[in-house]
């Protein structure tokens, strides 16, 4: 994560895997690149904006926030190839001071 600043960073996905908990990519030449801490780990918070506090003090760039819906597997519906992913911006501001 300490190294994202230099690495050509466009734009950073903050996924909901579930509930409350979040895991965030790097999109870096036009790939998605899972961010690890410093012992490597997959970077987690259950929290959206502790994540983008701790990423917006390593990079500038556009954020996001991805959800896929579980519908079709609540109802009992076949997987599908479609993606049902949504992604809202969550823009390149940093968090206003109240948040903090």
């Amino acid at each position: 994560m300490s190294d994202l600043g230099s690495m050509g960073v466009t734009g950073v996905v903050i996924e909901s895997v579930d509930l409350s908990l979040y895991i965030a990519h790097a999109r870096i030449d036009g790939e998605e690149h899972v961010i690890a801490d410093r012992q490597g780990k997959v970077l987690k918070t259950r929290n959206l904006l502790e994540m983008q506090r701790m990423l917006r003090k390593a990079v500038t760039c556009e954020f996001f926030l991805r959800q896929r819906s579980a519908y079709d597997e609540m109802v009992g519906h076949a997987h599908q190839a479609a993606d049902n992913s949504m992604e809202l911006p969550l823009g390149r501001e940093p968090l206003p001071e109240w948040l903090n």
